[in-house]
């Protein structure tokens, strides 16, 4: 899972929330577009990224959100 899901799903947000968040930074973005950023299928542009990171409050980066693979939970070592 990745970061930026793991960061919506924690807040109990859905796509549409995500979406209309966005909008209040001037970012559009479909929720279709949005699931397939999120999945890591589609990669954000960079001031995409800033703006999620902005409506997360900073909890994700945009590096978590550009690189998601980098962070993929299913590859972390468990302790």
């Amino acid at each position: 899972m990745t970061p930026l899901k793991r960061a919506r799903i924690a807040k109990k947000w859905t796509l549409a929330d995500v979406s209309a968040r966005l909008s209040q930074f001037g970012d559009t973005i479909d929720s279709g577009n949005l699931s397939r950023v999120e999945r890591g299928v589609q990669r954000a542009s960079t001031t995409l990224a800033e703006n999620l990171s902005r409506v997360f409050d900073n909890e994700i980066t945009e590096i978590h959100i550009l690189y998601p693979e980098r962070f993929d939970s299913s590859t972390e070592a468990v302790a």
